[in-house]
């Protein structure tokens, strides 16, 4: 079914949702995720790298965001969270992972026992530049291990989901997105859009 024959009642929206990212594997796996379900379309811009709490942090690019385009914006903030370390590297991960790789990561935990880790993703949804952003979270629990598996996606080869004996990198993509971070909270974003019944011009 057709996002068009989904969305006929609601708020209208002037176009397609802009979800921000110049990260072609994180675009690639919200394509897949969303399917149909939302029309929208990709944009990298240079946004500022802020620092503070992941939510406030994708708010804040929302905000951003939605100014730049003058519309609907999607933004995503992904988090690699050490328990061992109260949360950290947290929203730098990014940072992290270029500076130090897997193995550094690995050995940021050598001194602690407890391995457990916790993958977060936030995306923030502005309507438009003077709209506040809502926000949807998505948390899946794990541990951090040696790497295994294709090395082509950040950090997913350190983190093996709980309940799981594989790497999200070892994962065949479907069964990963059942369970990730990002596929928890954009099954959020789904239900949003499904239960506010915006309208798309065309």
């Amino acid at each position: 079914m057709s996002a068009a024959r989904i969305l006929t009642s609601g708020p209208v929206l002037s176009r397609p949702v802009t979800f921000v990212t110049g990260n072609a594997k994180k675009l690639e796996e919200v394509r897949a995720i969303l399917g149909q379900s939302i029309p929208f379309q990709s944009l990298k811009l240079d946004l500022p790298e802020l620092q503070g709490e992941p939510e406030d942090i994708s708010k804040e690019k929302a905000r951003l965001a939605a100014k730049e385009v003058n519309g609907p914006v999607l933004v995503e903030d992904t988090c690699l969270c050490f328990n061992s370390l109260k949360g950290l590297p947290g929203p730098y991960i990014k940072w992290f992972l270029q500076k130090i790789g897997h193995e550094g990561l690995n050995n940021m935990l050598l001194a602690y026992e407890d391995k457990s880790a916790y993958a977060l993703c936030v995306f923030s949804l502005a309507l438009g530049p003077n709209e506040e952003p809502l926000t949807f979270l998505g948390k899946t629990p794990g541990k951090i291990v040696l790497p295994r598996g294709p090395n082509d996606f950040g950090w997913d080869p350190i983190f093996q989901p709980e309940g799981y004996d594989q790497t999200y990198a070892e994962m065949p993509k479907e069964e990963k997105h059942k369970i990730s971070h990002r596929g928890r909270a954009l099954a959020l974003v789904k239900d949003h859009f499904a239960e506010t019944g915006y309208i798309f011009k065309t």
